[in-house]
């Protein structure tokens, strides 16, 4: 990928190491390493610990930087470490019976993200990096919203015409090729100054991260709005770009060089498939091919179903779902909206959940094939998911009566909301969802807590020993829930 540079010089800043897992098994640790320089400067070494240097690789020269990509890989059943230059970071190991796993979602806000102290923004990854200290994380799941990119409908005065355009008049206007450089600017540079931010820069070395997009990488309930608005000069440029951006950081790749071992080769859907000992990370793409009446198209659905029915059955599923798929009844807030005048931001905001009642099939078919895979495999499956800007848990009976966990933790800098949204949200669960019959789902508090939903910020920690896993919460102001056997 290379973009022109524009006469704007950017800063000289640059921003790496960051890991992104691979996958592995018993023997070796799969990973790669992105690394962002002023354009022209050497890329330092990359020394495995008792391997030969890896070879980099150019991904893309953009805005005066040059992105780089180092593949290699450490062994899985112990921690290990490598060397960058004259820098050394230490791995744990994602294959050792006592692996540890951290889950974040939602790392900005709507407006003004990168305008706050970096103390009070970034406090909960401040707190993270001292728990890795002391007990490193294996890998790290970051599900969705990595970047509130939102402001992007300011990087040009066609994209901000377009933003406040009446939506049946939005597809008249123009991409232009300078808005399409300002759009690609926006996302590159907003990805830098998340990445190169001081809480971030030792948990993204030394913690491989598995990442998957929601709507906040891209615009603001993208996927859900109308089809005239997707499908503008607009809204697809903006997709292209908020896409180009998202393979470079979050998944280090560009479609040239996507790692075919996890994701699709056709790059129609970006969903991610990832195996070790004993454990499939899945984690489905619910952004590319999402529409107003659907959430995955049928690239979405027949990758993750190909990858559900790959993974032997004594493995453990982890679900990376970047909407919760175990929640309150939305069909009566939704005929609420519908009686508003207009169409307004709350059907939007509603249709990006699997609980729309436009979505109700779609939704019947993913807890369909979790409830299968859990009562014929030897291990349960654990969705895990962010989004909502709170911490809340879910159950679903099954058939032969065990349980399947739904884990929230979100968001890990977005600031908590007012005590009116989890109010409203606590009042729905008391009528509880169960779309599939005999199947009843429930939400539950957190250990530890009396509500059902915790409105702090937070993050989530699951904690191997052998077979076994617990869940804990760190809340920002209530502190570590108890352990939650799953």
């Amino acid at each position: 990928m290379i973009i022109d540079r524009p006469a704007a010089a950017t800063a000289d800043a640059a921003a790496g190491p960051i890991l992104y897992a691979r996958g592995g098994d018993e023997e070796q640790h799969l990973l790669a390493a992105l690394l962002v320089l002023p354009e022209g400067a050497a890329a330092p070494e990359l020394a495995p610990e008792d391997s030969a240097a890896a070879v980099p690789i150019v991904l893309a020269n953009c805005f005066g930087k040059t992105v780089w990509r180092y593949d290699f890989s450490l062994p899985a059943d112990r921690s290990a470490s490598y060397r960058l230059g004259d820098q050394h970071f230490t791995v744990a190991a994602p294959a050792a019976s006592d692996r540890r796993i951290v889950y974040v979602s939602c790392n900005g806000q709507e407006s003004g993200d990168l305008d706050r102290e970096d103390g009070e923004r970034d406090a909960m990854w401040t707190r993270l990096a001292a728990e890795h200290r002391r007990a490193p994380f294996a890998l790290m799941l970051q599900g969705g919203d990595q970047l509130y990119a939102d402001d992007v409908l300011y990087a040009h005065p066609s994209v901000e015409r377009w933003a406040s355009a009446p939506r049946d008049t939005r597809g008249d206007i123009a991409f232009e090729p300078a808005a399409d450089k300002a759009v690609r600017r926006f996302y590159f540079e907003r990805y830098l100054g998340n990445f190169g931010r001081a809480a971030m820069r030792t948990v993204a070395a030394e913690i491989p991260s598995v990442m998957m997009w929601d709507d906040h990488d891209i615009i603001d309930g993208w996927g859900s709005h109308p089809a005239a608005l997707l499908d503008s000069p607009v809204g697809r440029g903006l997709f292209a770009a908020a896409r180009d951006m998202f393979l470079l950081f979050q998944v280090a790749a560009t479609d040239a060089t996507l790692p075919s071992t996890i994701m699709d080769r056709s790059g129609a859907t970006l969903g991610l498939v990832l195996r070790y000992p004993d454990l499939a990370l899945l984690a489905p793409d619910l952004r590319s091919e999402r529409r107003p009446d659907r959430v995955m198209g049928p690239q979405g659905w027949a990758h993750f179903e190909a990858a559900l029915a790959a993974t032997p059955p004594w493995d453990r599923v982890l679900l990376m779902s970047s909407v919760p798929a175990i929640g309150p009844r939305l069909s009566w807030l939704e005929a609420l909206a519908d009686m508003l005048p207009g169409r307004n931001k709350y059907e939007d905001d509603m249709r990006d959940q699997w609980q729309s009642r436009v979505h109700r099939d779609e939704w019947v078919r993913l807890l369909s094939l979790l409830a299968e895979r859990q009562e014929y495999a030897d291990q349960p499956v654990t969705l895990v998911s962010g989004e909502i800007h709170l911490a809340t848990r879910g159950e679903m009976l099954l058939a032969d009566e065990s349980l399947l966990h739904q884990l929230v933790a979100s968001g890990i800098s977005h600031p908590a909301p007012s005590w009116a949204y989890p109010t409203m949200l606590e009042l729905l669960a008391q009528w509880g969802e169960s779309p599939l019959p005999g199947y009843p789902i429930q939400l539950r508090p957190l250990p530890g807590q009396r509500r059902t939903y915790a409105a702090e910020r937070n993050y989530l920690v699951l904690s191997f020993d052998d077979e076994a896993l617990e869940a804990e919460w760190e809340l920002e102001r209530s502190g570590r829930t108890p352990p939650l056997p799953i």
